[in-house]
Order: C-alpha cells, then sequence, then structure tokens
C-alpha cells in the first residue's frame, strides 16, 4: 500500500463530480413548489428515469463495497443475493404489489397500511422505518470514511462529515428529484468505474477456469454444495431459499419505501410497473462488477482477511482499485465508489424525510399546516436525518462486515412486515388489530433471537446464516400471529378495502403499449436471464 498515491488528475475528476451534483441540487430548488414536488417528483419522471434510479438508490456502500467483501469471503454463493435474493421479488413488485402502491396515490408505504389496517400499524411502521433508514443511511457514510482513510489518509470523522455535507446540499435543495437524477448520473459512474476493473483482473489471472483453481474449494458454484452446510457461506439450500430468496428478499424489495418511492415518483401506473423491471435488467449482470471485483481481491491479495483494518474484507475493492488503475483511472474508480456511497446516503435520507414528514409530524405533531410549512419540515427533516446518521456511522465500526449489519437490520424490520403486506394484500380477511400486533410480535422475535445469538445460547455457522434463519423464523411468527387474531377480530368492511387488497378496484390497462413495454414481457426474459445465470453457475 505504500507505493502509491492519488494524484493531481484524481482529486480534479473527485472534486468535477461533488460540484456537478450539487449544481444539479441548485437547477432543481426552483422547481420544488410543493411538498409533492419534493417528496414525490411530481408523479412525472419517464419509467427509464426511475428504473435507474431504482436500482441505483440500492448501489450504496452494500451492494458496492459489501458485496466485493462478501465475494471474497463467500465466493460465488453472493450471487444469491441477486439471482434468488432480489429478481424473484423485484418481478412481484412489478406485476402484483405496485398496482396497490401506485394506484391507491398514497405518498409512503406506512400510509398504505393506514389505509388497509388502522393507524397504530401506520404508527409501528413509521417509527420502525425510520430508525432503519437512519441505521441504513450510516453505513454509506462509514464505507465512505473507509475509503478516505485509506486512499486519501483523511481523518475518519473528517470523511464523515464531509460526505454528509455534500448529500444534505443536494438533497435539501432538489429534494427526490435531485436525488433521482443524482442516482441515474451514479449508476454510469459505477459501470464505468468497476466493469474495467473485473476485466483488468481477470485478464491478470488468465480468465474464470484459472480463477477457480486459486480459490477454495466450492467458491466458484452456487448450488453444488447447498445439499448440507459445509460451503463457504455455511446454510444449506432451504436456508438460501426461505431466508433470502423469499423473507428477506420480497421483505426488502417488496416493503421497503426506499427504493419503492422511486416507482411512486413515475409518470404513471404502466411506467412505475415497469420501474423494478427495467432495474432488474441490469441487477442480472451486476455481480460481475460487484462479486468478482472481490473473489480477485481474494486471489491476488494474500493478506486480504487478515486481523489488520486495512486488509479487511471491506477493503477488496479500494484494494483492488490501487492494484489496477492507473492515475487518472484511479480517479474514475474513486469517484465511483463515492458516487455509490452517497447514492444509498440520500436514498435513505430522501425516504427518511418523507415517512417523517408526512407519517410523524403531520399526522401527530402538527395536523392541519400549509404545504408550505411541509415543505419547509422536510428539508429540516433532511438535516436533521443526517446529524442522526453520523452517529450510527460509528455503530457499524462494531460490525465485522457492513453486509452483516445490514441484514441484521432487515431481520428485524423488513422480515415481519413483509408477511403484513402479503397477508394485507392478498387476504381480505386480515384485520387491523392481527396486523398490528402481528407486526409487533414479529419485530419483537427477531431482538430476542439477535440477543439469544450473542449469548451464546444460540448458534450458526456463520452471521449470514444467523441473519437468513432469524429472517425466517420473525416473518413466520408474525405470519402465524396475523392469522390467529385475525380470526378473532373484526375486519374492515368490503367497502374500505377497494383499491387496497387483491382483486377489488380498477386494474392498470397495458394491451395498448408495444411488447417492449409490457410489463409480462419484460419479466419473462428476466426470468430467463436469470434462470440462465444460475445453471452456468451451478
Amino acid at each position: 500500500m505504500d507505493n502509491w498515491q492519488v494524484g493531481f488528475v484524481d482529486y480534479l475528476i473527485i472534486l468535477l463530480y461533488f460540484g456537478f451534483v450539487l449544481g444539479i441540487g441548485f437547477a432543481l430548488k426552483k422547481q420544488m413548489v410543493s411538498s409533492e414536488d419534493f417528496f414525490l417528483s411530481g408523479r412525472s419522471i419517464p419509467s427509464w428515469i426511475t428504473g435507474l434510479a431504482f436500482i441505483s438508490a440500492n448501489l450504496g456502500a452494500i451492494e458496492v463495497m459489501g458485496m466485493a467483501a462478501n465475494g471474497a469471503e463467500y465466493g460465488a454463493m453472493t450471487a444469491h443475493f441477486y439471482w434468488i435474493g432480489a429478481i424473484p421479488a423485484m418481478l412481484f413488485l412489478a406485476l402484483f404489489m405496485m398496482p396497490f402502491y401506485y394506484g391507491s396515490k398514497i405518498r409512503s408505504v406506512p400510509e398504505y397500511l393506514k389505509r388497509r389496517f388502522n393507524e397504530p400499524t401506520r404508527a409501528f411502521n413509521a417509527l420502525s422505518f425510520a430508525v432503519m433508514t437512519i441505521l441504513m443511511s450510516g453505513i454509506n457514510m462509514y464505507a465512505m470514511a473507509l475509503v478516505f482513510k485509506l486512499l486519501l489518509n483523511w481523518d475518519m470523522s473528517a470523511s464523515i462529515l464531509v460526505s454528509a455535507s455534500v448529500v444534505l446540499a443536494y438533497t435539501a435543495l432538489g429534494g427526490l428529484t435531485s436525488s433521482i437524477y443524482n442516482e441515474v448520473l451514479q449508476f454510469f459512474l459505477i459501470v464505468a468505474g468497476f466493469l474495467p476493473l473485473t476485466v483488468l483482473g481477470l485478464t491478470h489471472v488468465g480468465g474464470w477456469q484459472a480463477l477457480s483453481l486459486r480459490l477454495p474449494e466450492g467458491f466458484c458454484h452456487l448450488w453444488a454444495q447447498t445439499a448440507g452446510t459445509a460451503n463457504p457461506m455455511g446454510i444449506d439450500w432451504l436456508g438460501i431459499v426461505s431466508g433470502l430468496g423469499f423473507v428477506l428478499s420480497f421483505g426488502y424489495w417488496c416493503t421497503d419505501f426506499l427504493v419503492i418511492q422511486r416507482a411512486l415518483a413515475a409518470e404513471n401506473l404502466a411506467a412505475a410497473q415497469r420501474t423494478p423491471l427495467i432495474a432488474a435488467f441490469p441487477k442480472v449482470l451486476f455481480p460481475a462488477i460487484t462479486i468478482l471485483p472481490g473473489m480477485l481481491a481474494l486471489a491476488l491479495i494474500p493478506e486480504l482477511g487478515s486481523n489488520s483494518d486495512n486488509y479487511s474484507y471491506n477493503q477488496a475493492l479500494p484494494l483492488m482499485l490501487v492494484k489496477f488503475y492507473p492515475p487518472g483511472m484511479l480517479g474514475v474508480g474513486l469517484t465511483a465508489m463515492l458516487a455509490s456511497f452517497m447514492s444509498g446516503m440520500a436514498g435513505n435520507i430522501t425516504a427518511f424525510n418523507t415517512v417523517w414528514t408526512y407519517d410523524i409530524y403531520q399526522s401527530y405533531i402538527a395536523k392541519g399546516k400549509s404545504d408550505r410549512h411541509y415543505l419547509w419540515i422536510g428539508r429540516l427533516a433532511t438535516a436533521f436525518g443526517i446529524i442522526i446518521s453520523i452517529a450510527t456511522a460509528y455503530l457499524v465500526m462494531s460490525f465485522q462486515s457492513i453486509m452483516d449489519y445490514m441484514q441484521t437490520i432487515f431481520s428485524f424490520f423488513n422480515a415481519p412486515l413483509f408477511a403484513t403486506f402479503l397477508l394485507g394484500m392478498f387476504w381480505r380477511r386480515t384485520t387491523p388489530w392481527g396486523a398490528f400486533w402481528g407486526l409487533v410480535c414479529g419485530t419483537t422475535s427477531a431482538g430476542v433471537q439477535f440477543i439469544l445469538m450473542n449469548q451464546g445460547v444460540i448458534s450458526y455457522c456463520s452471521p449470514m446464516a444467523g441473519n437468513f434463519w432469524r429472517s425466517t423464523i420473525a416473518w413466520c411468527v408474525c405470519f402465524f400471529t396475523t392469522i390467529a387474531i385475525s380470526f378473532i377480530t373484526r375486519p374492515k368492511p368490503e367497502s374500505e378495502l377497494q383499491g387496497l387488497v387483491w382483486g377489488t378496484g380498477p386494474k392498470g390497462d397495458t394491451s395498448g403499449l408495444p411488447w417492449y413495454k409490457q410489463p409480462t414481457v419484460l419479466a419473462c426474459l428476466i426470468i430467463v436471464a436469470t434462470l440462465a445465470c444460475n445453471l452456468f453457475f451451478w
């Protein structure tokens, strides 16, 4: 690590990027005249933009640094987070759940829970979601600080403050629209910054077959060793399918307002449905530029995974940038990393300020105020959320892996929430109090399991295996508790469920659209591509 340095041209590229994203925020400030403009972009953005923003909002430190770290730690099995843990849920969201979200004209996911169930269910979800987004936002600040410290030799605290200030500036000025357009820019930067790294790394080792010979046994297979737990991830196929493929995946992609908010900004229902589908196409291919560099790092950097902070798995991607990129190209790679961190951070903050303003402040603190007042509160919530995120950035340091930290959070909040949504959208008999107590019990069970694991009462082969099984159990607790209580409490009348439950209300008509805009056609193409990837890396 002592034989390189960041040159003037690298710093210049980074500064140009910072200037550009701030410029977008200032340019859009005059268009933010109402709260809907600020929080939902006036529901006027084309689907190709919302689709790229949808995937880019997920391309934070978790997706880039975290997946590279997992690639080094678990090998090709990390691709399950894409082909099992993302694609099926994204298709389900597009085809079955988006008509409810967009058609009901809700402004947030908690608002749907209020209309489908009751105010307590909405309040519980709003508060838990606010906590989750702040915890998640801290991941990106921490990751950015790690990179600044390792590559630029900046102090960790100074790095966190710089990243927080830039995101605060452009999200407070331009709201969701600024965040979305920056996310589109960040998507192309991430591809340009990391795709050459994969090509250079594979060329250096002599291709995929040569790489597989340098890695531990089982590191280049998805399913071949999942009949038991004797694989890098320490979990069998049932845990992968139930914990990741069903509970965690559907819990995140189908209920997390961070990504759903991008689809709600689309210009119509058909565009909202295409948003996750457009995002799914590059999602199928993204393991090549996120996971593969981590696997290459394990093969090429002998010190990786040691106790040294500079050679932890979380540093796999920065170390690869340093190893292969010359001056100038290193600046592009660093800018791509910074873009991913700020994209993830801004996504969490724009989701937080919307839920805080609409579902907490307007509902419980100050009802009936002017639209201008709520717009001002949204900007204030942006600053407040980023300040708290700075504190949570230091919390991430206590976890060995960024991905372990993220999946721990999801097991608490998203796993039980998906059970609530699944029953609420597809079973009319689900009652308001069944949903509330099911959600409370599911979330509580995840907390109890986490405490028992830390106390050594229960144990798993790996932290990730613990996350998968904790999520599965939390989902089951919420699911069966909701059903049990629904049978002894009163459901809402049919008249109050129109447009909120499957089989009620009008459906979007896509018959007049060309084939390449038909959601079902796009979904079929994505399924074929995903199956092909699973078979190739079996």
